[in-house]
């Protein structure tokens, strides 16, 4: 990879290590990351755009590099790559700094390819394949196979949940379409924040409920609570009742376990991966009971009968 970069980039570099699948080197004091091209080609240009907004409204956002022939991507055997140059890339973003950076990047009247916001279905989509999935694979998995039925049901209720709120609530002004991201991880590391490839719009309450998802199920999270970052997001965020039901569907979705799920049925990841989620379902399920209170202190949303009024 060395030479591929020295060839369309005229860096030359030492050490090149790879992480999770990303080139990165250091160099003149920067961290360099070349990446596969993850996106649909389609996306591309509202990418760019995106990331060229949030450098004009000074906004942090990685700088894309341009290869030798003045383009974004590089082709390497079969594959798309692009390199990023990332300043201060371990630095963290809390549930506060989320929450302005929202509101920094609004997406107006204008059509982007980057908008997601049919939660119910594409969640409705991938259930079904997942059923599909699952009538297939016999005896293998044994740990997929005896927890999958209820995360599907999580979902089912999820999704219920997207659809009534779409059918009894109507979106309004605080309801805006935001940057949002693809993934959010725990600790939310300005590396995976920042990256245009990460770049979609959305409600600005879809990256706020992954981060308290990601935080919670995350090995390294003991010293912060994601009930008490959930209460700290609602005292300082003001949301009408359609986002606030949005909120809670999006913390029932359980993203979580889906995401483990299909890199072990793309068999880039072991099926024991799945345990420490498994683990927790009930600490999670406590979780949701009191997220649920912690709501209604701000608005009425909708109940569910089994989690709720469990003891």
């Amino acid at each position: 990879m060395k030479e591929t970069i020295l060839f369309y980039y005229n860096i030359d570099v030492d050490d090149i290590e790879e992480l999770d699948g990303k080139y990165h080197f250091r160099y003149n004091n920067r961290d360099y990351f070349f990446v596969f091209f993850n996106r649909l080609p389609e996306e591309l240009d509202d990418i760019l755009n995106c990331a060229k907004s949030m450098k004009e409204k000074g906004i942090d956002c990685h700088d894309i590099i341009l290869n030798k022939d003045g383009g974004v991507l590089t082709k390497v055997g079969e594959f798309d790559y692009i390199l990023f140059a990332v300043a201060n890339m371990m630095e963290k973003y809390d549930i506060v700094d989320m929450a302005e950076a929202n509101k920094k990047l609004i997406l107006g009247s204008e059509h982007s390819k980057l908008y997601r916001n049919n939660w119910g279905a594409l969640w409705s989509a991938k259930v079904d394949y997942f059923e599909y999935q699952i009538s297939q694979l016999g005896n293998q998995k044994y740990t997929v196979l005896e927890s999958l039925s209820y995360y599907l049901g999580l979902a089912e209720n999820a999704i219920s949940y997207v659809n009534k709120t779409n059918e009894s609530y109507q979106k309004t002004l605080y309801d805006k379409i935001v940057l949002s991201h693809r993934r959010i991880f725990y600790p939310n590391l300005k590396l995976n924040y920042l990256n245009p490839l990460s770049f979609i719009f959305d409600l600005e309450i879809r990256d706020i409920a992954e981060y308290l998802k990601a935080l919670f199920f995350a090995s390294n999270s003991e010293d912060i609570d994601a009930l008490e970052e959930l209460q700290l997001y609602l005292k300082l965020n003001h949301l009408s009742l359609y986002s606030y039901q949005m909120l809670y569907a999006r913390l029932l979705y359980p993203s979580y376990y889906f995401d483990v799920y299909e890199e072990v049925m793309n068999k880039e990841k072991d099926e024991n991966l799945l345990i420490p989620i498994i683990s927790k379902v009930n600490d999670y399920e406590a979780f949701l009971k009191e997220a649920y209170y912690a709501i209604c202190q701000y608005a009425p949303i909708e109940k569910i009968d089994w989690l709720i009024d469990q003891h």
